[in-house]
């Protein structure tokens, strides 16, 4: 699905109108509680058991961030290859989790949903399943990392009870050897690192 502007491939959904939108053409804007509409959709969540779902996720990953590998908590993860979860509606997958496990947490390495099931709880449902599953795992932390401009993911962890717990200035840029435009323009060129504590 095309960017509603310029065609590019969209990532998010308008939280009023509900037109797709790539990260240039991304507005930040104070809303209302009754402007933000919770779209109502019927999915499971499930654990990734089959190569065609690993496909899947690989696209989505590409779609999202044009790379399959993501560099995170001074770790590089080749999408593909790590356990995941995913949310299908009517037998297509709409959003995907995908984790790796450390000594004592697990880190939340990519989180996508097709912009035209965000606002649907996917996203939550989705982290849910993966702290049930970190505790039953004895795991004492989740962790996730998103980039400076990306104020939507920021403020969509923090709802869910994460805390920023660390900045790491100028890893993306690095990593890119460039500072590249992000989220309303944004320049994008820090880490920043968030947790959950699940005791």
């Amino acid at each position: 699905m095309g960017c509603s502007y310029c065609g590019r491939d969209a990532v998010y959904s308008c939280g009023v109108c509900g037109k797709p939108i790539c990260p240039e053409h991304v507005k930040l804007r104070t809303l209302c509680t009754s402007c933000v509409k919770e779209r109502g959709l019927k999915y499971i969540v499930a654990c990734v058991v089959s190569g065609k779902e690993r496909r899947k996720i690989g696209e989505l990953v590409r779609r999202f961030w044009g790379e399959e590998e993501q560099l995170t908590f001074d770790r590089t993860f080749r999408v593909n290859d790590l356990p995941a979860l995913v949310a299908s509606a009517d037998g297509k997958i709409v959003g995907f989790l995908a984790y790796a496990e450390l000594t004592d947490a697990v880190i939340i390495v990519a989180l996508g949903v097709l912009p035209q099931f965000q606002g649907s709880m996917v996203g939550r449902r989705l982290i849910d399943r993966l702290e049930e599953r970190a505790k039953s795992m004895r795991k004492r932390r989740l962790l996730v990392s998103t980039s400076n401009d990306d104020l939507p993911a920021l403020a969509f962890y923090q709802s869910l009870g994460f805390q920023i717990c660390e900045v790491k200035p100028n890893v993306i840029a690095k990593k890119h050897g460039a500072v590249l435009k992000g989220i309303g323009g944004l320049p994008i060129r820090d880490e920043l690192r968030l947790q959950k504590n699940l005791r």
